[in-house]
């Protein structure tokens, strides 16, 4: 696909961040589009957004983590090229502290949710005879992610599942399972993070703009591939803890303790697991540079893979 105009994309969490990011870069090829998440404002404002870059735009407030819900998202239009699975939420605090409603409600959003959407549209997929599934897990999917025990349950589990779909799909060569893996990004979704941690929450630098993810979606409908690492910092953090595990869960542990020991400190909140907010709707976080990716960040990332590595030492020593 490499003219995409006229494709039709379903994109779940649509409304900000990396969803939004994605709708506008695939309404620059002039596609249909059908925009989902709980926020139907929000969405509208990206239609409206979309439309004046010539996409064809529907929108369909959606909670991913319905089943019924997704069905009718994927009936929704007739004939679907492309689906992206993107939608998620985060939780943050103590495993034995956050209330099991938390944990449950980040993994039937960020599992269950995708696991939805492919059952809802691979009947379609195979109908046709082909189609595209992406799913925006993260580096989530390989490096755990302590006080964010929910979040990280379900970033493995969607790796898993994901690869056993892949095995499943062998024999249907023009129906692609297609995997990103990025890495820390300036989006809202940390704002919009439940906390349970009593501490003001941020990303671990370096953060990376969203819109690099969105371009790596369309690289992925343009060409697909089973897994694409977005930053190189994603790569470097999957090969660091695929080298030394142990010392890396034990140092990310302790950078996570040593930040909540000194950050500021914030109400605890369940964000907008359970509901929507109205807040933070935007593309960015504020947290990164925004803009198109500079060379400098490889050099940051490199810097990033050095410190990381003489932290194992030490830590080991």
């Amino acid at each position: 696909m490499k003219d995409l105009k006229n494709t039709t994309i379903v994109i779940t969490g649509a409304s900000s961040g990396a969803g939004r990011a994605a709708a506008l870069k695939f309404a620059q090829h002039q596609c249909t589009l059908v925009l989902a998440a709980r926020n139907e404002t929000a969405l509208n404002e990206v239609k409206g957004e979309c439309e004046e870059l010539g996409a064809t735009v529907f929108v369909v407030p959606t909670d991913t983590s319905d089943a019924k819900a997704m069905i009718a998202l994927a009936n929704s239009v007739n004939g679907i090229d492309v689906w992206i699975n993107n939608a998620g939420v985060l939780a943050a605090g103590d495993f034995d502290k956050t209330p099991m409603a938390i944990h449950e409600q980040v993994i039937k959003t960020n599992l269950i949710g995708y696991m939805n959407g492919a059952h809802a549209v691979l009947p379609i997929f195979k109908q046709q005879g082909a189609g595209i599934l992406i799913n925006n897990i993260s580096i989530g999917g390989f490096l755990p992610v302590p006080y964010g025990a929910g979040y990280t349950a379900a970033k493995f589990g969607l790796r898993g599942w994901s690869e056993a779909l892949k095995g499943e799909l062998t024999e249907c060569p023009n129906i692609h399972i297609c995997d990103l893996f990025p890495a820390f990004l300036d989006t809202p979704g940390i704002l919009h993070a439940g906390n349970h941690t009593g501490k003001v929450l941020k990303p671990a630098p370096p953060v990376y703009d969203p819109n690099r993810l969105a371009d790596a979606m369309v690289s992925m409908v343009q060409d697909p591939r089973s897994n694409k690492y977005v930053g190189s910092t994603s790569m470097l953090l999957k090969v660091a803890h695929a080298i030394a595990p142990e010392l890396m869960t034990k140092m990310t542990g302790l950078i996570m303790r040593r930040y909540l020991k000194n950050a500021d400190p914030i109400k605890l909140t369940d964000g907008n697991l359970f509901n929507t907010v109205d807040y933070g709707m935007s593309t960015h976080g504020g947290f990164g540079l925004p803009g198109k990716p500079k060379a400098h960040r490889k050099y940051i990332a490199a810097a990033l893979a050095t410190g990381i590595t003489a932290g194992l030492w030490l830590f080991k020593k």
